[in-house]
């Protein structure tokens, strides 16, 4: 399997490169991100691609993301780091890369012999609709950017829907994500979940196929620590 990990650089994405080059299953691995991606010595696993430009991918990086058989995307804008940033690169980073995404890795394939798949890395509530949206988000002026989440999810999933087939989408709604090595992070009304457990579900799923199209804490809990408790 040839993996593509968007945002490789990033605390979910680098979790996902370490548990990939210990997964027989993934042969290669495209570590994309806006900068180089530490590898191993001597690994033949993995080839970091930085790139500057996710709207419009350069000819170079279009060649590397050629029949890639699936992608997770972790790349966005959270919450904690909204502050400064204008909120028209907060969609075009969280919501527009990964819809070019998944168009792009779709039309680089040349084989239809098994449909691409994609997970894109959304938040625990963001919704779909202005009936989803949660008090705290009101109250935290989120409600803009919780439907804007929300609205990415529903496109790659209706791109996928509308892909007769060449194409399957996963939507994970994560709570807050946990490292071994740091304090765990308590946030009134948001669940936890490991970071090894989330990044082992994900590569489960791509390897595996989806449960379903929206994987939410609970679900992830149960398919990760399975996963892991296989290796």
């Amino acid at each position: 399997m040839k993996l593509v990990i968007g945002g490789s650089t990033g605390f979910v994405g680098t979790e996902l490169i370490s548990q990939a080059l210990s997964d027989p299953a993934i042969t290669s691995i495209i570590a994309l991100s806006r900068r180089e991606t530490p590898t191993p010595p001597g690994s033949t696993k993995l080839k970091s691609i930085a790139c500057d430009n996710f709207e419009s991918y350069p000819d170079n990086v279009r060649e590397e993301l050629k029949d890639v058989d699936a992608c997770i995307w972790t790349i966005a804008i959270t919450p904690a780091k909204l502050k400064g940033i204008p909120f028209d690169d907060v969609c075009k980073i969280s919501r527009d890369y990964a819809v070019t995404a998944i168009r792009t890795l779709a039309e680089l394939r040349s084989t239809q012999d098994r449909p691409l798949r994609f997970i894109y890395v959304s938040g625990h509530v963001a919704p779909r609709s202005l009936a989803e949206v949660p008090p705290e988000f009101s109250g935290h002026g989120l409600t803009d950017y919780g439907l804007m989440r929300g609205e990415a999810e529903t496109q790659i999933l209706a791109y996928a829907e509308q892909s007769n087939g060449t194409v399957e989408s996963c939507v994970v709604k994560p709570g807050v994500i946990d490292a071994p090595d740091k304090e765990k992070r308590i946030i009134s009304g948001i669940p936890n979940i490991d970071i090894r457990v989330f990044a082992a579900t994900m590569l489960d799923q791509v390897i595996n196929g989806f449960k379903k199209d929206t994987l939410r804490n609970d679900d992830m809990i149960q398919i990760g620590e399975q996963a892991l408790a296989k290796k």
